[in-house]
């Protein structure tokens, strides 16, 4: 199926269907610029065990338990695939399929 811009120049959409959590360093950048609420900050133990979404209180440290934070894609159906994300991650640990190789979810 192809696709277009308003223009009408040609455009494939790429949707973000995974991010690597051993490379995600956790700072926001994807959050900030999805219009779409397609991932979300969450916290991870010193075992690597994602301890659940950060709630924007900064004090939340999940009792002690918290040792770094990284994105978790959670409501990967809303992403409209425009890839702004991947524009902005410093760590380039996310994935993107191009529309027609995606099975719709």
């Amino acid at each position: 199926m192809p696709f277009t811009t308003r223009d009408g120049s040609d455009w494939t959409p790429e949707y973000l269907t995974d991010i690597n959590a051993a490379k995600c360093i956790g700072c926001g950048r994807c959050f900030k610029v999805c219009s779409r609420d397609v991932m979300h900050l969450h916290g991870v133990d010193e075992d690597g065990k994602v301890l659940g979404k950060i709630t924007g209180d900064d004090d939340d440290d999940f009792d002690g338990e918290l040792n770094r934070k990284i994105m978790v894609l959670d409501n990967s159906g809303a992403c409209i695939g425009c890839g702004a994300c991947a524009r902005v991650c410093p760590s380039n640990c996310q994935t993107h399929v191009a529309a027609g190789k995606i099975a719709a979810e």
